[in-house]
């Protein structure tokens, strides 16, 4: 699958929307799993914007995971603001219509 750039602006209006979203993944102890993992891609499949919120971790611990997290499951970070972090993929039917 061929990784979109987002624009400032797709950034901006997608932080908007994920102002509005509960958050629907929690990481803490447990860490980076493979089932946190396959929980992620079933959430981005369903909705494209996906919030994660934080337990336990330093601001540079997330900052890193932040950064792993989207480089392993193929989406961007789009806002990490405290203890929460916003990850987004396109659909892959709106990818395609848009290409």
């Amino acid at each position: 699958m061929e990784k979109t750039t987002l624009t400032g602006a797709e950034k901006t209006q997608l932080r908007s929307r994920g102002q509005l979203l509960g958050d629907s993944l929690k990481l803490g102890k447990g860490g980076l799993n493979p089932g946190f993992f396959a929980e992620l891609q079933r959430q981005l499949k369903a909705r494209e914007l996906v919030k994660l919120r934080f337990h336990g971790l330093d601001r540079d611990e997330r900052a890193a995971l932040c950064t792993r997290i989207a480089q392993e499951s193929d989406c961007d970070c789009v806002g990490a603001v405290g203890h929460t972090a916003l990850f987004y993929r396109r659909k892959a039917e709106a990818a395609a219509a848009g290409a």
